[in-house]
């Protein structure tokens, strides 16, 4: 026997709704490379987004296409969202930084019709356009006046676009599990991968994301997420503050400008933000040279990887708490949050500080288990590792047209992540490796993630990789990569600084320093790269040294 509930398909077009007749004087702020820094209210934006998808419809755009973002995050982009998803077709938000292959196969891969572009790359696109084998043509996202010269066919300017067009617009009531939005992953093996995302999977993950046990979102908040809008959503940010009525501060192309983040935070009196630990680096650098605060700020949540526990401590000096998470594209993509749960409330201190580096408890709805090189699920004793498998409604549960079995998933279903982690009997996550970046010396595991976080406390230390390098005699062995933040330090005294925190024979061989570390598209660290770069470090007969350009 069903239930007799209204029958009510799970759309992105309520969060739109619902903003827009509930928190119409909710602000969205965005820094813009034609205009400054722009402002305007939800009721504006929705009324803008309505525009955008008749002119869509005027162009040819059905249920089901792909139309594809190269963009910033900001006001254009977040209208962009709606407008395709809500209209019935797929957001396709393509990663500017990734290679120019991988970019040309994600175009081709995902057939997209139309693709909205910021000017800086309209460049790539010409670059690339005499291999898009669908595109029909392109929106440039500024205005006629700012219109950049241009032989991308039948190119538009944003404003041009949707100037004329009526302000109503019949949304249709879609199936929930209609797809809203695509994000391809890194590809850091292989071909990036497509993730395809529906209606019904963005608005639990919204809702997931903005509780309490999550981000803890309301109507008085004032959310900047530091993470970008062309890459798994902006992780849920641009349809979580709408949900709950937050005022929404969009940093466009600046990003990664600590000077920026800051006059951002303290105009618009943000008191809740999200990115990778490199961004708030960046910002906590500019805030030491510079004297200035920001005390407004209340806390950050931090993903993407591991935070080190440094980066706690100075955000504490400035009165800001540190949340870790995790996640990944296929999760939509959040999947825990670290907030002290009364269960933990008892503990000392520094149990509790030490607990904070973990990545936090599952969402609701999200289950996770660690299984052996078996899958065999071994127990919740925060002791045991092994590989982290998920299900949930908001992951993936196969790739975007790729044929055939998962390889990805099990039999029952479960997302195998390729994460190496612990969990503790409270439910805590704490991951420990990338299955790929493990370091197997003499038969036994060494953790590269725990030696770069103790690495990332050293005084002279700004950034480290630790990577598995071959070794004649023990198979491999531990190498420290690092920059330094001042006189750089040998390798008898890095020792000294790991003994005691790890096993002896866990500390790494040596220290190489570099001028900057790698990392891939998304802002992740990239150890591909230094595996090549430092092969044959040791002097392996096994190693096969390829060329990079790293050092």
């Amino acid at each position: 026997m069903n239930g007799l509930m209204m029958d009510q398909p799970l759309l992105i077009t309520m969060i739109m709704q619902h903003a827009e007749t509930v928190y119409p004087t909710s602000e969205i702020v965005s820094v813009t490379q034609d205009q400054g820094i722009h402002r305007y209210r939800y009721r504006d934006c929705f009324r803008r987004v309505r525009q955008l998808a008749n002119a869509m419809q005027r162009l040819g755009m059905k249920e089901g296409d792909r139309i594809a973002t190269l963009a910033w995050t900001d006001f254009r982009h977040l209208e962009i969202y709606y407008a395709i998803a809500c209209a019935g077709a797929i957001c396709h938000t393509v990663n500017p930084r990734l290679f120019e292959e991988q970019i040309l196969y994600i175009l081709n891969h995902a057939a997209d019709r139309w693709i909205f572009t910021d000017p800086l790359f309209v460049p790539l696109l010409e670059k690339l356009q005499p291999d898009l084998e669908a595109v029909e043509g392109f929106v440039v996202l500024t205005h006629e006046s700012a219109m950049p010269e241009t032989s991308l066919k039948n190119a538009i300017a944003y404003e041009t676009l949707i100037d004329d067009e009526p302000e109503d617009f019949a949304w249709p009531v879609l199936d929930e599990y209609t797809a809203s939005s695509l994000c391809y992953t890194s590809g850091t093996t292989g071909n990036p991968k497509g993730v395809l995302y529906s209606h019904r999977s963005t608005l639990l993950h919204a809702m997931m994301v903005a509780m309490s046990n999550g981000l803890n979102l309301s109507d008085h908040d004032v959310v900047m997420p530091v993470v970008p809008m062309f890459h798994v959503n902006a992780w849920g940010m641009p349809h979580a503050a709408p949900m709950l009525g937050a005022k929404l501060v969009l940093p466009g192309p600046k990003m990664a400008d600590g000077e920026m983040l800051q006059k951002l935070i303290v105009t618009e009196q943000v008191t809740c933000s999200t990115g990778v630990p490199t961004i708030w680096q960046a910002l906590l650098d500019y805030l030491e040279s510079s004297g200035k605060r920001i005390d407004c700020l209340q806390e950050i949540g931090v993903g993407g990887s591991a935070s080190p526990a440094s980066l706690f401590e100075r955000m504490k000096q400035y009165g800001v708490s540190v949340h870790q998470g995790w996640g990944m594209t296929e999760m939509s993509p959040v999947g825990t949050f670290n907030r002290v749960r009364a269960a933990v409330c008892d503990k000392s201190q520094s149990e509790l500080d030490t607990l904070a580096l973990k990545q936090g408890t599952p969402l609701f709805g999200v289950q996770m288990k660690i299984v052996d090189e078996q899958g065999n699920t071994l127990p919740h004793d925060g002791l045991q590792m092994g590989e982290l498998c998920v299900r949930a409604p908001t992951v993936c549960s196969r790739y975007f047209q790729v044929e055939g079995a998962a390889e990805s998933h099990d039999e029952a279903g479960w997302l195998r992540t390729g994460d190496i982690a612990t969990i503790d009997a409270d439910g805590y996550l704490m991951i420990t490796d990338r299955r790929k970046d493990l370091i197997k010396s003499g038969g036994e595991w060494i953790c590269s993630i725990e030696l770069e976080n103790i690495a990332m406390n050293q005084p002279n230390i700004t950034a480290a990789a630790v990577i598995a390098v071959p070794h004649n005699r023990w198979g491999e062995r531990p190498l420290l990569v690092a920059v330094s933040k001042g006189e750089p330090v040998d390798k008898a005294e890095m020792a000294s600084w790991y003994r005691g925190k790890v096993a002896d024979w866990w500390i790494p061989d040596d220290i190489v320093w570099i001028k900057a570390l790698p990392y891939t598209a998304t802002g992740k660290l990239n150890k591909r790269i230094l595996r090549d770069q430092f092969c044959d470090y040791f002097g392996a007969a096994s190693c096969q040294p390829r060329t990079s350009s790293v050092v």
